[in-house]
């Protein structure tokens, strides 16, 4: 090698590159790893504690050796039209935000951007306000309509969340949407209402899950709501069946942490069926 040249690289140097990342990868996978089961640790000690015998004090075993689901069997008794009450809700707040978010988010993707811009400020704006001051003053109403104590006044309440959130979900997706589409099928004759219901709809699937399921997963987990709205009577969501049952059922920590159990499942079935949509849906707007 003359002098004052470079010398290249050697033939374990492409060797050393390769193993770089491995290295590199290892403690990232580690930290991973403790960092997953810290934030699963409750969820664990909630599963185990819910398949131990009935006791007022929690015990320290870490594996259940025998499971007991007494817990599981008193907590469907006393928990289960509470549970019943949540699905009602969190379905009919579905089914609402999205049969009013779905024609707007395509409403405004046929005005001009100016005004596009202008509506979803105000759209956002709703987000900002406390929901304490949303039950006070739907409380006031909901006394004057007869409409406390009851269900449809809960999916009128948690759908002042999720037509917001669907909107600008569904706004972002429809807008992606090619504008050839459209123009082809309004060419073939289609009216407004059929091109929304018959071409922009179905391409909107992922979107409609996506915003779909935070709907479902805001209502399910509403306490606030519940609390300010729903004052005696059968009607209590599982987030209030699990808070009076806290206070009056310590001496059953096996029955309390399996009400916690059975109201977690829905949840975490639904994210887990919908997880490709919601991936999708999440992300396409991103693309433009």
């Amino acid at each position: 090698m003359r002098r004052g040249e470079k010398r290249g690289p050697g033939p374990g140097a492409g060797r050393g590159a390769r193993r770089a990342p491995g290295r590199r990868g290892l403690p990232s996978t580690v930290v991973g790893i403790v960092l997953l089961a810290v934030m699963l640790f409750p969820v664990y000690w909630m599963v185990n504690t819910s398949l131990q015998p009935a006791g007022g004090i929690v015990r320290g075993d870490w594996f259940p050796a025998a499971p007991d689901l007494g817990g599981y069997a008193t907590a469907l008794r006393d928990q289960g039209g509470h549970l019943v009450t949540s699905l009602v809700v969190s379905l009919g707040s579905v089914a609402l935000s999205l049969g009013l978010a779905a024609p707007a988010a395509y409403g405004l993707t046929l005005l001009r951007a100016r005004r596009i811009r202008l509506v979803l400020l105000g759209v956002l704006v709703t987000q900002m306000v406390p929901g304490i001051v949303v039950a006070d003053t739907l409380y006031g109403a909901y006394a004057e309509l007869g409409l406390l104590n009851s269900s449809p006044g809960l999916v009128l309440a948690d759908s002042t969340a999720g037509v917001p959130f669907a909107i600008v979900v569904l706004h972002t997706f429809m807008r992606t949407i090619p504008r050839e589409i459209v123009e082809a099928a309004r060419m073939d004759g289609a009216g407004r209402l059929r091109v929304f219901r018959s071409v922009v709809l179905p391409l909107s699937v992922n979107a409609l899950v996506t915003a779909g399921v935070f709907t479902f997963l805001f209502t399910w987990g509403d306490f606030l709501f519940a609390l300010t709205l729903t004052t005696s009577g059968p009607v209590r969501p599982i987030t209030l069946g699990v808070y009076d049952y806290l206070g009056a059922h310590t001496g059953q920590w096996n029955a309390v942490m399996a009400t916690a159990v059975l109201a977690s499942v829905p949840a975490a079935l639904l994210l887990v069926v919908a997880q490709r949509f919601v991936t999708s849906g999440a992300t396409r707007g991103a693309d433009r």
